[in-house]
Parts: C-alpha cells; structure tokens; sequence
C-alpha cells in the first residue's frame, strides 16, 4: 500500500513539473510569423480589393506599431516618435508583468491590420488559432503581452484615425468636368470614375507637404507631329506594334505582366464583367521585402524594421504622386490612340482608373528601392517569385534599383504610359526615397558605424 501511494506521488510530483515547464515555457516569435501574417493580411488585400494608395496605408500603420514596440527592448532602433507626423511615444508596459516584446509587436500587427480591411473575420480566424497556441504554451507571458500589445494598438489607432482618411471619405467623386484636350477622361472597359481623387490631404508620414519632390510638368500637349508629346504617344503605340510581331517571345511582353499590379483588372463575358484580382504595386515590393529578409536572414527585429522603412517610403511616395496626378489630370495613351489612330488599340496592361502623369508604379517603386538598398545593399542580388501565384515566372535581379527600373518601364511596355510619366515618376519616387533614409532615425547601429 506504501509503495503504491509512494508510485502515486511520484507520478503527481512529475505531472506537476511537465505542467510548471509548460507554463513557463517562452513563446518564440521569429521573422517567420511576421511574414506569415503580412501574407495573410496581403491575401485578404487582394480579395478586398483595395487601391494602390489605401493600401499602401494598410501596410504601414501595423509595421509601425510593431517597430515602436521592438525599439523599446532593442536599443538597436530608434523610436519613431518624434520623427512620423504627430506620433507621440507609445506607452510603456507594466514592469511587474512578462511581457514578450516580439510578441506584443506581431499581435498590434495583427490588430491594425484587422482593422485596416474589410473581411474582418479572414483575420480573425487566423489570430484566433495563434492565440490558442501562443496561450497554451505560456498563459501568463501571452496575457500580459497581448494586454500591452491592446495598449499600443490603441494608441496608433488614435494616431490613425487623425491622419484625414475618414474625411476623404466623404469627400465628392471625381469628374470630368472639361472638354479639354489632353484632360484624363474613363477608360475602357469599366470606365471608372478616378479613384483617390483626394488622397494628396491624407497626412504624410514624413514629407513636410504632399508636393514637396513636385516633378517637373508633362511635355504639352500636343497632336502635332513634331511635338514631344505626340513623339511620346507614338512610341507608345509602336512598342504595342513591335511586340505583336514578336508575339510571346517578346521580352518587354514579358515585362510588362510581370509588373502590372492592377487590383481593378475587370474581364467582359458576354453581359458580365467581373474582377480579376491581383496584388498593388506596394504589395509586390513588400513580397521583394520578404524575399530580401529570407535571403538576408534576418531576425525579428529586423524584418519588422525592413517592413516598416520600405512601407514608409511606399506611403507617402504614394500621397507625392497622387497629388501630381490630379493636379496635371494627363489623358491616357488609351484614349488618344483609339480616337485618333486606330480605335481597335489595347494596351497590353488594362489602363487603371486615374491620371495618367506621373506613374504610381515607377514613384513608389524607385522610393522602396532606395529605402531597401539602405537596408540590403546596393549590390542585393534576388529572385523575385512575388508573381508566381499570378502564373508568372520569376525573375532576377542584381539590385533593388535594376528592378525599380524595370518596373517603370514596365508601364510604357504595358501601353499605360508615356515614357515622360515613367522617367520622371522613377526620379521622383528615388528623390522621396533618399529623402526618408536621410531623415529618419531608424537603425542606430549603422549611424555608429558612420561615426567611427
């Protein structure tokens, strides 16, 4: 009877201690759950349907508050606060409490993000499994990290909401309200009334004004012959007739679908028209940002600080070409080509829904160059499989700046630009790069670096 009451408490003894171990187990947070959750948030982007701009603005916001929360544990990085539009520090966690900082960073991730999109539940079914496995390993470190990771979130979220997007909202449509020629008019198949007509009185996160790398103006325009603008137009529609003749060896064809990045693609059968969903150009370049990561392997806390320079750069490089495309309101390669030279014309690439100089494309792809050749190095070679799920091969590149070039000029291959628009776009998008990595304070350690 002794042996067996013996045996018993041992047994109890040795449960006790698996059950202790467990609770205070650490949860481990590594680069890969964020990269795990921003490709669920893109996919529920890409089903939402969300513009360029908007979700430019959906990336953003959760990157920062993860950085704001990594930079208080890592000395590495230094707070935004200060430095974006109006942030003020974020509130610091109870000391007396466990709290993983990598984990309170991914779970404000996860809470702006789900309050960014429409198809709330696609996220929360998703966190809802992560919170199960994250509170089973360690209840208290979980609960106390998700309880200052509410804190944060609120506190961006306050900041957020200040930045003038609920205003835009309500804000009329755009129209065209002129005859003017050379003025942006709808365009086939949908014709689409201009999407973010307002999206130059969205805050910016560090320009000091939405014009602040105005470009210079579009060639005049002009149907005459010898004029700039009509030699522009013209190229555009020989590039078309070039790449007909060489048919699907073309590499420019090539090109031109591996950036086309339009969430608005619409398809015609009969008497219905559908979308045809894909990712915006600023979730192309955040799947570059990933690859660069992995490649890089990088830890948590520089993922997130990769995540967060890239998306910065993206937002407001978008806000710097939004206002110029409303302001020069250039008609479409589309419009004039069909009118005047041939009304069965279609560009490779469908034309989105706005204004035409200068091309949101080549602006943010040349700023998220720069912010991430700041990060990786000039000389960062990669694979870019970002289009396979699309059915696109990949691609590679020697440099983050090779690949911003080809995806302005992508534009004029697709037939949706004049070469004007992606020329100077990529010049300004790189001045607006240059412009965040000289500002902003983010990684410390390379200022160290400079220093010595």
């Amino acid at each position: 009877m002794m042996k067996r009451k013996s045996i018993f408490l041992l047994l109890a003894t040795i449960l006790i201690a698996i059950s202790c171990n467990k609770e205070n187990k650490h949860i481990e947070i590594t680069a890969v759950n964020l990269h795990q959750v921003i490709d669920r948030v893109s996919d529920v982007m890409v089903h939402d349907i969300f513009s360029p701009p908007v979700a430019s603005r959906i990336f953003a916001y959760p990157n920062i508050a993860a950085y704001e929360i990594i930079s208080l544990k890592n000395p590495q990085y230094k707070s935004l606060s200060g430095q974006l539009t109006d942030l003020e520090p974020i509130p610091k966690p109870n000391p007396q409490k466990p709290v993983n900082f990598r984990l309170a960073a991914l779970i404000a991730h996860i809470e702006i993000s789900k309050s960014l999109i429409f198809s709330e539940e696609r996220i929360e079914v998703y966190h809802d499994s992560l919170y199960k496995i994250w509170k089973s390993t360690n209840e208290e470190e979980f609960e106390a990290s998700k309880i200052y990771a509410m804190q944060v979130t609120e506190h961006i979220k306050s900041w957020m909401d200040k930045d003038n997007y609920k205003e835009t909202r309500t804000k009329p449509k755009f129209t065209v309200m002129s005859d003017e020629p050379g003025r942006w008019q709808p365009t086939p198949p949908s014709y689409m009334d201009g999407i973010e007509p307002h999206w130059d009185k969205i805050r910016p996160f560090i320009l000091k004004s939405p014009d602040q790398f105005k470009p210079i103006p579009p060639p005049v325009f002009s149907m005459d012959e010898e004029s700039q603008f009509h030699k522009e137009l013209m190229e555009v529609y020989n590039i078309k007739q070039k790449m007909n003749e060489q048919g699907d060896d073309s590499e420019e064809l090539a090109i031109a679908q591996f950036w086309d990045c339009n969430p608005y693609v619409t398809v015609t059968r009969g008497h219905l028209m559908f979308a045809k969903k894909k990712i915006t150009p600023g979730a192309h370049w955040i799947g570059i940002t990933k690859i660069a990561c992995i490649k890089d392997k990088t830890d948590f806390d520089k993922t997130v600080y990769a995540y967060t320079k890239t998306s910065i750069a993206m937002a407001d490089a978008f806000i710097s070409c939004w206002e110029e495309k409303y302001r020069s309101n250039l008609i479409r390669p589309e419009t004039l080509i069909n009118k005047y030279i041939d009304e069965n014309w279609k560009p490779v690439l469908q034309t989105p829904p706005f204004p035409e100089y200068t091309s949101g494309h080549s602006v943010v792809s040349g700023a998220a160059a720069i912010a991430l050749t700041d990060i990786f190095g000039d000389n960062f070679s990669f694979k870019d499989d970002t289009e396979l799920t699309y059915g696109l091969p990949v691609r590679n590149f020697n440099s983050f700046n090779e690949a911003s070039a080809e995806a302005a000029v992508s534009r004029m291959y697709g037939g949706i630009h004049y070469r004007a628009a992606v020329e100077v776009g990529l010049d300004q998008g790189r001045k607006l790069g240059n412009y965040v990595i000289e500002t902003l304070e983010m990684d410390i350690s390379k200022k160290e670096v400079a220093t010595n």
